[in-house]
């Protein structure tokens, strides 16, 4: 999730632009109020008269003064609407615009050559206002060279790392500004932003109630908001009400913790246990990455330190997808993040027994020793009891036994865990192919033929097993074999015996020049190679005009159905889905 993206240019004959320079000047005029119709960044107007702290800073923001000088970058719409006289070489002068000076690649040219970092900083904002983040970054990032002890420069910086993405690191930016000048009430702000986004609610409370700094509203609402969800959070993860737990986090994250790594992770291990793996393994992959955290970052959730929590999960992630080693390193690093934590203790003893008793089964599987190795394995549920690797596994070593009803009992618990797990499905058809049970086993071999279209020998286990079905019914069983394919039909009289055998056929009508046909072609194959049990049959048009007219063929593909010989449906130019569905 990547905050603020490229904004566009803004018009400036109806807009206000979004960052101020601010530029230093002896003849500054020192005033104690902000001028009439003033607006801060939280978006309210501040009255002529209205008494406000400052500090010593000579940076002023427009003809005004106060908290918000030094240049910073101000949220959209923040702008004086009383009159504002630019001094000598402001970003307000013509000459420094983007449209008067070239395009960005000739601004930056020009601005890198520069050794005055107040020109390097009002080119950067422009950058910043053209949304050309990563060349406004390497302006403040030389302007900061030259005045390393600048507030506004790391201000404007963190805005800019913001932009594309980095927000630890503008975290970074933005308390090295306030530690720099801890009266910048535009920084404090600023930092006060990340940290809610990154859900330390306790820290960012600190920088939104800044004394002498107007509180914005809306920012202390969302505060509130941020916080009630994770209070709730924590006390649902506590009484592991996992589905409380994963709506509100996702409830903290929608309020404004949007960039919190450990919201995100909450929602995997909530997903977790609520045995929704595929889901749980989507959510990681999008979980918010902090480079080059502050220290400040290291706050705790749910008992135990952010990072720690992070690698926490991770352990029980790898152990749920079955890579048992990647478990134990996630396991020892949360260990080392967070010693103390008896959560982190007790999953790191597990993880490392639960590795041990599935590399013992596995070993014990390999010398063919199936008993003992049912046995490791069952070591290894005590510990996991969820953990569908170690269920499929032991149903391996049961189907190895001739226990087939244990394997399947099995083979239920890991699909019960993770629904689409092959290798559970691939068991327990085999074993209800060894109990004769042959609904069973074909509805879980089509299954795995949707699943793995290219495996043969799915394929060929699927045709035996409907064979079996029919013959179990007492179906009369005509014209079956595997891996038969797509018949050619060449005259009319070879057509009429084919759709008169018993059961169910289809005739896929077609012209070997016809885009369409050319497409759908390798799909029909497919099917044949599918559903074994019906007659898959192919007229080319243009070389049986005679079945074409006797079936009043006028437009290709078309297909025709037929049971027993006669047509129960006709279709042209289906889709793809629609063929198969009927």
């Amino acid at each position: 999730m990547k905050p603020a993206q490229t904004r566009s240019k803004p018009n400036t004959a109806t807009t206000h632009p979004l960052i101020y320079s601010g530029q230093s000047t002896a003849n500054s005029p020192a005033v104690n109020v902000l001028p009439t119709g003033n607006i801060c960044p939280s978006g309210r107007i501040i009255k002529t008269g209205m008494a406000v702290n400052r500090s010593s800073r000579t940076d002023v923001l427009g003809s005004g003064s106060g908290n918000y000088g030094h240049g910073s970058i101000m949220r959209a719409g923040g702008v004086g609407t009383g009159p504002v006289t630019p001094s000598r070489g402001t970003a307000f002068e013509p000459s420094h615009t983007l449209g008067n000076r070239g395009n960005a690649s000739d601004v930056m040219r020009k601005a890198m050559g520069n050794l005055e970092p107040e020109e390097l900083k009002k080119v950067g904002n422009e950058m910043y206002k053209k949304g050309h983040f990563v060349e406004a970054l390497s302006l403040y990032d030389k302007a900061i060279a030259l005045s390393p002890a600048n507030a506004a420069y790391r201000s404007n910086r963190a805005a800019a790392l913001t932009a594309l993405g980095r927000v630890g690191e503008a975290v970074k930016e933005c308390e090295e500004a306030v530690r720099l000048d801890p009266n910048y009430g535009r920084a404090n702000q600023r930092l006060a932003s990340l940290l809610l986004r990154v859900g330390h609610v306790e820290n960012a409370r600190k920088h939104i109630l800044f004394p002498g700094q107007p509180q914005d509203p809306m920012e202390l609402q969302k505060l509130q908001a941020v916080e009630r969800h994770l209070n709730k959070c924590t006390d649902a993860r506590r009484i592991r009400d996992w589905r409380g737990a994963l709506r509100e986090a996702d409830a903290g994250i929608a309020a404004g913790a949007d960039f919190s790594p450990q919201l995100f992770m909450c929602r995997v291990e909530a997903l977790l246990k609520l045995h929704q793996l595929d889901d749980a393994e989507s959510s990681l992959s999008v979980v918010p990455k902090l480079e080059s955290c502050s220290n400040s970052l290291q706050t705790k959730y749910f008992g135990m330190l952010a990072e720690g929590y992070i690698f926490f999960v991770q352990a029980q992630m790898e152990m749920a997808l079955g890579r048992f080693e990647n478990a134990v390193t996630a396991a020892e690093k949360a260990g080392q993040v967070d010693p103390r934590n008896v959560e982190v203790a007790v999953l790191l003893n597990n993880v490392r027994l639960v590795a041990r008793a599935r590399a013992r089964g596995n070993d014990l599987f390999k010398s063919e020793r199936f008993t003992e190795a049912c046995s490791a394995y069952g070591d290894g549920l005590r510990l996991d009891p969820s953990n569908s690797i170690l269920y499929c596994n032991r149903a391996a070593c049961w189907f190895k036994l001739g226990r087939w009803e244990r394997s399947i009992e099995d083979c239920d618990q890991a699909l019960s865990i993770q629904p689409n797990y092959i290798k559970a499905l691939l068991r327990r058809a085999a074993c209800n192919s060894k109990l004769e049970r042959w609904a069973e086993a074909v509805r879980d071999y089509e299954v795995l033929r949707r699943e793995l279209p290219d495996d043969n020998e799915v394929a060929e286990s699927l045709f035996h097993a409907q064979v079996a079905l029919k013959k179990s019914r007492g179906e009369e069983v005509y014209n079956m074999k595997f891996g038969g394919e797509v018949e050619e039909v060449c005259s009319l009289e070879q057509f009429r015996a084919a759709i008169s055998l018993p059961g169910i056929s289809v005739v896929h009508f077609k012209m070997a020049s016809n885009l369409q046909c050319k497409q759908i072609s390798p799909f029909v194959d497919a099917l044949c190679g599918r559903y074994p049990s019906i007659n898959f049959l192919k007229v080319e048009i243009n070389e049986s005009p005679v079945i074409a007219n006797a079936e009043n063929v006028r437009i290709v593909p078309t297909f025709k159905i037929y049971k027993n010989g006669s047509r129960v449906k006709e279709m042209v130019c289906p889709s793809r889905e629609m063929l198969e569905h009927s």
